[in-house]
């Protein structure tokens, strides 16, 4: 609900603290928690949520590689590996890498910005809620003994009822559309917010570079996310009721499949890149204590990888039968890619070599970043020549790529940036001496497990095989390669161990900026209160915490001690209302679009249940379809529309 009347004039008394944090605060009790909206709260949500969800997918990986260690081994049988690498590559994909990076940006991003919250907080909270019962329903598979068992890419006619006709597939199919949704929701939070929740003078061309990450990728899930959720929806309709989109025997093509899929799966792989490429870069920025080199060509290429990425997808189907004249125009654009890529990886190293780096955890995650993503893109430009990809398809040199991109290219700044931000997430700083440790056992682990599976693939070893013959000349590499895993497993349990010691009672204590970032959140308090900032800013660089130029709200002390104090400056009519709410009402600032020059005073809706309960309503008419109730399923539509409606009511908590 926007008001956009002028502000009454008022006087310039200090922000009255106490009644901001009684109108921003959440509701006491268990109630209260569960109704939280603040952006703060819904970001803490996806990160810890999905962390859990991390651990989980690497046990699974664990046990197949225990599976792997040796030839005819029966530590799980054929149908369990297949439940396994199903499970273990729709966790990572679906519910670990999108999720965590989307709830950094949903944390850090508004901080990053000068806004109080999220322009549509309860939006904000039923994504969260979506993306935990998606997860829910997915991982009850495992209760109900109907473990999704077809690849985390359930290609047809595998996947039609002819062929896999329990329930293992439709839990797949329902839990990821409900996940697709909730990201699609994420990505509209996010486009408003950037577009249009911004300190005054924060144009775009000042904006973080995370944040533009964030922005870039945001429209990518607008146009990525949606035909994955028609095809699955497709793909039940063929199950459930007998159509035939995917059935070439009546006029459907099963090949339909694949390009929806990986029309949302190639650029999958940059929608989680690109923000972890922004995590890097707020990383490397201030623990080289330099600006980043070549800022304005880092952006650029951000941009170019987003629109190159939707060229890509036939990248994957290249044994599928396309003709060579269309092959080698995707093979054109999977090389292409590699260059504005190769410019930002130039930057990062261009920074580091000008600067005077702090070796902290998160900035050796960025380093070991990096290295295996370098090597990850060597082995993606290999993999995108047509007759190396026919001897690789389907081989383990595809399992050791796509890791050493994924893990590379995701992973590590996504635990860099946990050290990172940890401040701001809880007040509380992890351990260096523990975190280097867990840095080393990870970094070590992933190159012994992943390294060699790159000779695996070359003499011949299929990838999602659950056991092999002695004598084939894979036994040691498999060996070592299971032995590199459970490495890792450790560095990353040392790295869990690490977060919950920190965020334990006696755990260390933050202050405002431990770094000497240059970003806004560093501006305000660890962690950021409910209200995130009070009083006037005036952005004038893309670094504030590093100009003299640009106007901070509040007294700020540097790591080395020095207190930075701006002079008074005038203070807006409209502040005044932001920080006295006599009104009780939650209000912020909106800018344009461009300049961000301060445009209306919005009034954002705080705690509420509804967006759970809408979430809810979707899981049971998923549940509904599920298990053939048509009943079921029509209560469900029913609360989706009846919660939906009460949601948006005027005046209804």
């Amino acid at each position: 609900m926007s008001d956009a009347t002028a502000p009454p004039p008022s006087g310039r008394s200090a922000p009255d603290i106490a009644l901001l944090d009684q109108v921003w605060g959440s509701k006491p009790g268990f109630i209260g928690w569960v109704g939280q909206c603040n952006h703060k709260a819904v970001g803490r949500r996806f990160i810890f949520t999905s962390f859990f969800f991390l651990m989980l997918g690497g046990s699974l990986a664990m046990l197949m590689r225990l599976q792997l260690i040796g030839p005819d081994n029966d530590v799980v049988g054929p149908e369990a590996f297949n439940q396994l690498f199903t499970m273990h590559g729709t966790i990572m994909m679906f519910l670990f890498v999108v999720p965590m990076l989307e709830g950094f940006t949903i944390y850090v991003a508004p901080l990053q910005l000068g806004s109080r919250d999220m322009p549509m907080p309860r939006l904000n909270a039923f994504g969260y809620w979506g993306f935990l019962l998606g997860g829910i329903f997915l991982l009850s598979s495992f209760v109900v003994g109907a473990v999704p068992d077809s690849g985390w890419f359930a290609y047809v006619p595998l996947t039609r009822s002819s062929y896999s006709p329990g329930a293992n597939l439709d839990f797949w199919l329902l839990g990821v559309t409900m996940l697709e949704i909730s990201g699609i929701a994420a990505s509209i939070e996010v486009i408003a917010l950037v577009l249009r929740f911004r300190a005054s003078g924060m144009s775009v061309s000042r904006m973080p570079i995370f944040v533009w990450t964030s922005l870039i990728v945001s429209v990518m899930i607008m146009f990525a996310f949606p035909p994955l959720v028609a095809g699955t929806i497709l793909l039940e309709l063929d199950r459930k009721i007998g159509t035939v989109f995917y059935d070439a025997t009546f006029g459907g093509d099963p090949l339909l499949w694949q390009h929806l899929f990986w029309w949302f799966g190639h650029p999958e792989v940059y929608i989680q890149l690109i923000p972890a490429l922004g995590m890097a870069a707020s990383i490397v920025t201030v623990s080289a204590r330099r600006r980043m080199a070549g800022r304005t060509a880092v952006i650029v290429s951000l941009v170019a990888i987003a629109i190159l990425s939707f060229g890509l997808w036939v990248h994957h189907m290249y044994a599928t039968g396309i003709p060579i004249l269309a092959t080698s125009l995707f093979t054109a654009a999977s090389f292409m890619i590699a260059i504005p890529t190769g410019v930002i990886i130039m930057a990062f190293i261009g920074t580091m070599w000008w600067g005077r780096i702090v070796w902290r955890s998160s900035m050796l995650y960025v380093a070991g970043f990096v290295f295996v993503f370098v090597a990850g893109g060597i082995t993606g430009v290999m993999v995108a020549m047509v007759p190396f990809d026919w001897q690789a398809h389907d081989t383990y040199f595809v399992v050791a790529h796509f890791h050493y991109v994924l893990v590379g290219g995701s992973l590590f700044p996504i635990l860099g940036g946990l050290h990172h931000w940890m401040p701001k997430l809880t007040g509380r700083i992890m351990s260096e001496s523990l975190g280097k440790v867990a840095f080393a056992l990870n970094f070590v682990g992933f190159n012994v497990a992943f390294l060699p599976q790159h000779w695996l693939g070359l003499f011949g070893m299929p990838r999602r095989i659950w056991t092999y013959e002695a004598g084939l000349g894979w036994d040691g590499l498999n060996l070592i390669s299971t032995a590199g895993s459970f490495v890792m497993g450790i560095g990353m349990l040392l790295f869990a161990i690490n977060m919950i010691r920190a965020n334990w009672p006696g755990g260390t204590q933050a202050p405002d900026d431990p770094w000497g970032g240059d970003t806004l959140e560093w501006a305000t308090e660890s962690p950021a209160p409910d209200y995130n900032f009070v009083g006037t800013m005036q952005i004038a660089s893309p670094e504030p915490l590093w100009d003299t130029e640009s106007v901070l709200s509040r007294e700020h002390t540097y790591p080395d001690g020095r207190v930075r104090t701006d002079p008074p400056h005038e203070r807006p009519e409209w502040q005044h209302r932001l920080d006295h709410p006599e009104a009780r009402l939650r209000e912020a600032i909106a800018t344009s679009g461009l300049d961000a020059e301060p445009d209306h005073i919005v009034t954002l809706p705080g705690h509420s249940l509804w967006p759970l309960w809408c979430a809810v309503a979707i899981a049971v008419s998923l549940v509904g379809v599920l298990i053939d109730s048509f009943a079921l399923g029509s209560v469900g539509l029913v609360a989706i529309i009846a919660t939906t409606a009460t949601w948006l009511w005027p005046g209804v908590e």
